[in-house]
């Protein structure tokens, strides 16, 4: 194990060269870590007074009160712009939903029409046969009254083909009333998953409604949160930050990472990195102008 006097040395030599750049401090240091340490020494000192010269080989940027309201100006205004987002997509989502119903309400009416137009065309055979009927009862009224032999059978070739039409006419009627019986089914059916399909597109819509007014709510709340904001930004600072908000640049305020902007993603000349690590003023990337700052 090291003697106190050696180590004592070792942290002498270590700290020589920053007691040119700040002799009152590390001479302090010095003589009250001798005390604190070897009074009750079980470390090694060197670590010691190593971690405890951290801050002065590598200083931390600290952020200046402008950037760190700029910083939560630009949260609040984040917050606010995703309501604004949000309340702006619900009448297009009311929309998208009501052209759904819309499109479910033309599957009934097709459906009612291929129903419908069965049934005119069942009514129209209908009228037909019964005009047949008509005929046929009139040419056997004829029949009885006729005395010639070929006007006799011309009538009777009558009624024969006009029992086929009715016949032929009757069996498209059977064919039309199943197809009339098969169309009610698929109506019936299309029907009620149309309207199931309604009711729960009409509970999305009346979500959406009250999403809405919730919404709009927010927005006013945001808005408020917003204005407080503000009030601590210099008024260069948030000139510059309204500027850049009106040209849709959010986020306005970034950090530098990898000495590149992280808004564009494009390096930042040497001086601008210069002015973000000084604290003292608001720095500017130079490529898209956003408000950058140095994350230590």
């Amino acid at each position: 194990m090291k003697s106190q006097k050696f180590i004592f040395s070792e942290i002498v030599l270590r700290g020589e060269g920053f007691l040119r750049k700040n002799e009152g401090f590390l001479a302090f240091f010095l003589a009250f870590k001798w005390l604190q340490i070897f009074k009750g020494y079980t470390g090694t000192g060197l670590s010691v007074l190593d971690h405890m010269l951290e801050p002065l080989q590598h200083p931390k940027i600290m952020i200046s009160p402008a950037l760190q309201s700029l910083l939560i100006l630009q949260d609040r205004d984040s917050k606010r712009l995703g309501v604004e987002a949000q309340l702006k997509a619900v009448p297009a989502e009311i929309a998208a939903i009501e052209r759904t119903i819309a499109a479910e309400n033309a599957a009934i009416e097709a459906a009612r029409g291929e129903q419908r137009s069965l049934e005119v065309e069942k009514k129209d055979i209908e009228n037909q046969i019964g005009s047949a009927n008509e005929r046929l009862a009139r040419y056997r009224t004829q029949q009885t009254s006729v005395r010639k032999n070929d006007e006799y059978q011309a009538l009777g070739h009558e009624i024969e083909t006009t029992q086929k039409l009715i016949g032929d006419l009757e069996g498209k009627e059977l064919e039309i009333m199943y197809s009339i019986d098969e169309a009610k089914k698929r109506f019936a059916a299309a029907e009620g998953i149309a309207k199931n399909n309604i009711s729960g597109y009409n509970t999305r819509i009346s979500g959406l409604k009250e999403r809405e007014k919730n919404l709009k709510l927010e927005i006013e709340t945001a808005k408020k949160d917003v204005e407080t904001a503000r009030i601590p930004v210099p008024v260069p600072a948030v000139r510059v930050y309204d500027r850049l908000l009106a040209r849709n640049m959010m986020p306005v305020v970034v950090p530098i990472r990898g000495g590149k902007c992280g808004g564009c993603h494009l390096k930042i000349s040497s001086d601008a990195d210069s002015a973000s690590r000084g604290g003292a003023e608001i720095a500017n990337c130079d490529q898209c102008g956003r408000i950058i700052y140095f994350e230590s």
